[in-house]
């Protein structure tokens, strides 16, 4: 079965403390479903149109259980928690 990721990228972030709730929140949903945090932080470098900006990639055991997290009411509520405070590209990918 191929794995599942996360992958975000943050355009621009217009209230750090939503954020940091969102993140709190997140964390413990992400954790909760089996995620694990590949990589997080700001890029060290940027190639071609990319910005270097914050990027988070989170890996699940399948491209199910990534879509079922993201769909549970725990990260709904990170979600709540973050309202309009990041504009970000977010993407749910299934593993080569």
């Amino acid at each position: 079965m191929k794995k599942g990721y996360w992958i975000s990228c943050y355009r621009s972030v217009s209230n750090p403390d939503a954020l940091k709730a969102y993140a709190a929140l997140a964390t413990t949903a992400v954790e909760a479903g089996g995620g694990r945090f590949l990589a997080r932080g700001v890029a060290a470098q940027a190639h071609g149109v990319g910005v270097v900006e914050r990027a988070v990639v989170i890996e699940f055991d399948s491209l199910e259980r990534a879509i079922e997290v993201y769909e549970s009411d725990a990260y709904k509520a990170a979600l709540k928690a973050l309202g309009n405070g990041v504009e970000r590209d977010f993407r749910i990918v299934e593993g080569a």
